[in-house]
């Protein structure tokens, strides 16, 4: 193995919980480094070579994850004078590889999870992955009923929309392997609500600046489903009019732009009542011990 240096801290997940927002706000300190590939997925699937069958998976999760140390390390190579380094791969707080691997290499690093509403995070994964052409089903209840088969048959992370999010068997593993003091758990809501509070104790955390006011970054990976099928196309699949525009605006403005026009075609479909129940139902006892490990209200999840 190489040596070349490796993060400091990490977002563990959960997925479908705006860690992609807090990736871009912490990427915006000057004291803090970013892994260029924001999920490279390295501790869940060290020395593995990632073979999941879901649909998009080898132009995905298969292509980009890196499970090789030394290039890990290299994804590092770009930082200088910053002193938090770090990368932010959702399914590290689901898999029950990941803990261990990251003590292993990382023993000393601080850990953020951003938690969001089991249930809703589910219908969010589903919805995403309705949007991007991945998912089969249109049906959520029947997604969930596929569930277990999919694993079988080795489908990756994001499909597992139920089993996600169990987040105090999930957080019990990093806690029990690095305690307390070294784990930062937010909410989904304080994100939402308070992206500035959120982002400042986060730079506390990581022990850099925490007066820089970072900007706020476009919404990404919003869900929903669009008003036209046609236009959604011409925003998010390559076609002559986007690569005419290409040279023409500068690839920052021209990407929020893209995001911002994408996002604003999408219509959230309700959440059909029969699966909320059942999901709430099923994850109730769950939640009542999350409240006592990180000692927040989450009585809002329960109905």
């Amino acid at each position: 193995m190489s040596d070349g240096r490796m993060p400091n801290f990490l977002v563990i997940g959960a997925a479908k919980s705006g860690t992609t927002s807090l990736y871009h706000y912490l990427a915006q300190h000057p004291d803090v480094f970013m892994s260029p590939v924001k999920e490279p997925n390295f501790f869940a699937l060290e020395g593995e070579r990632p073979a999941f069958r879901a649909p998009g998976a080898d132009e995905r999760i298969n292509r980009w994850s890196v499970t090789d140390p030394d290039e890990y390390r290299k994804l590092y190579e770009g930082a200088s004078t910053e002193s938090a380094l770090g990368e932010a791969s959702p399914v590290y707080l689901y898999s029950e590889k990941a803990v261990g691997r990251i003590k292993h290499h990382v023993p000393e690093a601080r850990l953020i999870a951003v938690l969001r509403h089991p249930a809703e995070r589910a219908y969010s994964g589903f919805l995403h992955l309705l949007l991007n052409g991945r998912e089969t089903v249109k049906d959520f209840g029947e997604a969930l009923a596929l569930e277990d088969e999919r694993k079988r048959e080795n489908w990756d992370w994001i499909w597992h929309y139920k089993s996600m999010g169990f987040y105090h068997e999930q957080l019990s593993r990093y806690r029990e392997a690095f305690g307390t003091e070294r784990i930062r758990a937010y909410l989904y809501e304080d994100l939402e609500g308070d992206p500035a509070g959120v982002v400042r104790d986060a730079y506390e955390f990581l022990g850099v600046d925490a007066s820089f006011v970072p900007k706020p970054p476009a919404r990404y990976n919003a869900t929903g489903i669009p008003r036209s099928r046609r236009l959604n196309d011409l925003l998010r699949k390559d076609n002559p009019l986007k690569s005419a525009v290409k040279p023409l605006l500068p690839k920052k403005f021209r990407r929020k732009l893209l995001l911002n026009m994408q996002n604003k075609i999408l219509v959230k479909p309700p959440f059909p009542e029969r699966e909320r129940r059942q999901l709430v139902e099923e994850y109730a006892e769950d939640v009542s011990k999350l409240e006592g490990l990180i000692g927040r209200d989450l009585s809002g999840w329960l109905r």
